[in-house]
Order: structure tokens, then sequence, then C-alpha cells
């Protein structure tokens, strides 16, 4: 069974893509972005964006009853490596261990210019 997820608590997808996909016991999150729902706009500096990223991917994980300690896969994306303390120790502050597996990449640019992007698979008990 492949089924949508949608909540008006995370951003709108900007182009032809679901928030999240539900597939069997899975569920893929797509790239979220800091754009903070209720004004539609990207937050600003580093920190923010981290926080607003994460607080959308937890909405979106909430809408499908899937906890954040169910994540078993990120995927970070970042305009400059040169944050990546920073957005690490924000990151690290939401999980416990067991942590899940990730991966951080440096990209050339973002959708709306943003300086982080985040990505989860979960697993639904």
């Amino acid at each position: 069974m492949v089924r949508s997820i949608y909540t008006n608590k995370a951003p709108e997808a900007i182009g032809p893509y679901s928030q999240a996909i539900q597939a069997g016991d899975f569920l893929y999150v797509s790239g979220q972005i800091p754009i903070n729902p209720e004004t539609g706009q990207v937050v600003e500096g580093i920190e923010n964006q981290t926080e607003q990223v994460i607080n959308n991917l937890k909405a979106i994980l909430k809408e499908a009853e899937v906890e954040f300690a169910q994540v078993v896969k990120f995927t970070i994306y970042l305009k400059s490596m040169d944050d990546f303390a920073t957005v690490n120790e924000i990151y690290g502050s939401y999980l416990t261990d067991p942590y899940p597996a990730r991966a951080t990449v440096e990209v050339s640019r973002l959708p709306k210019d943003v300086l982080v992007e985040m990505d989860v698979v979960a697993y639904k008990l």
C-alpha cells in the first residue's frame, strides 16, 4: 500500500511531489527547506533554518503517526560545510541512541537559496 501524507503544519510542496509517501512500513519524507508554514517565508540564519527544517520534518512525521525516534536515515544537504558543526549540534539535540544512519553533503545550490535541506526515511512500527 502506498499513500501520500500531507499536513498544513509543514510547507506546501513547491513542485510535483508529496510531503511524504508511506510505502508499507516505511515513510519517505521529501526534502524540507526552512520555510515557515505559517508565513510561507524562508527564515534567516543557519541556526533558525536548521530548527525550521527539523520542525517541518517533525510535523510531517507526526501527521503520519511516526516519532522522530523511528527515523532510520537522514540526508542533510548544506550550502557550505562551514555550517556542519552548527547543524550537527542542533540536529543531534533532537536524537537519541540508537542514532539513524546519515549522509551529509555540500551542494552548490538549494531551492530558494536556503542554507540547509534535510530528508528522512522512517520505519513505521
